[in-house]
């Protein structure tokens, strides 16, 4: 059995704060650490489901979080970036299930630093007209592979908008809201555990699914209109309205071409994701 492990960093326990995930950030070390325990933890519930393999994608900001020589070593490391695929680098139809760690809410969701992709930039996304954030492109992305989102951790927000998007994905909260920068804790060792616990039995249970086929649009409304005016140079790329463009396609080819979206925008804009 392959399993794939995407791992985020908001929605690693005990982190509530831009400076527990940003780089340079007075906790970003002690962050880093957590996140590190977090997906040592879903790694050894996928080897007590009885993964032959896993591969773990460092999908947070820099790319370069994960702490290398800490991470279990019957792991494999996918790490830096840029990543033409970004969160879900290296994942194929080849793997039997995928895992998202650390995971978190929407932008204007009520949830633990809650953002869409690139801090306050990015106002709002919507697959084929529903809100969405990573966790729904991810999820669509996943599914059109034919590979089944097995489990998710993250702040209770992250969990809801999981099991919105498909009640089979196995959640585990490692920490309630409180507010967009305070969280109530769960104690480390209990929500490690709970993670291991979790990601073991959804693996152990989970269904093969077929891949999904077809299109779908993907339209963002960014904070900045001149954002949005460039990116009609992309073929494909149409407005809908001043600040919003959409385009459609497979999934997979929505991520790649949502990654150059972003390289256009942090080109044109300098401005801090937590402000």
């Amino acid at each position: 059995m392959r399993i794939y492990i995407s791992a985020d960093m908001e929605g690693i326990t005990g982190l509530v704060d831009a400076d527990d995930v940003q780089p340079g950030g007075r906790d970003y070390e002690r962050g880093r650490r957590a996140m590190t325990e977090d997906v040592n933890a879903a790694v050894c519930g996928a080897l007590r489901a009885g993964a032959t393999e896993v591969v773990v994608n460092d999908a947070h900001g820099p790319m370069r979080n994960l702490t290398a020589d800490a991470l279990d070593p019957k792991a494999r490391l996918i790490r830096g970036k840029p990543k033409l695929m970004g969160m879900v680098e290296g994942l194929t139809a080849d793997f039997d299930a995928m895992v998202c760690v650390g995971y978190h809410s929407r932008a204007g969701a009520h949830g633990v630093l809650s953002h869409s992709f690139m801090g306050h930039e990015i106002e709002d996304m919507w697959l084929d007209t529903v809100p969405t954030g990573e966790i729904g492109l991810v999820h669509a992305c996943a599914a059109a592979f034919g590979v089944p989102l097995a489990a998710l951790t993250g702040d209770d927000a992250a969990c809801d908008e999981a099991a919105a998007w498909d009640p089979a994905i196995a959640t585990v909260p490692v920490k309630y809201v409180r507010s967009r920068f305070a969280a109530h804790l769960r104690p480390d060792p209990e929500a490690r555990a709970a993670i291991a616990d979790t990601v073991a039995t959804a693996l152990a249970t989970v269904q093969s699914i077929e891949p999904t086929t077809g299109t779908a649009t993907l339209a963002v409304r960014w904070q900045s209109s001149a954002v949005a005016e460039t990116l009609l140079g992309i073929p494909g790329v149409t407005q809908v309205d001043t600040r919003t463009v959409q385009t459609t396609a497979t999934p997979p080819e929505l991520f790649r071409q949502f990654g150059v979206w972003m390289r256009v925008a942090t080109a044109l804009t300098n401005q801090a994701p937590y402000c």
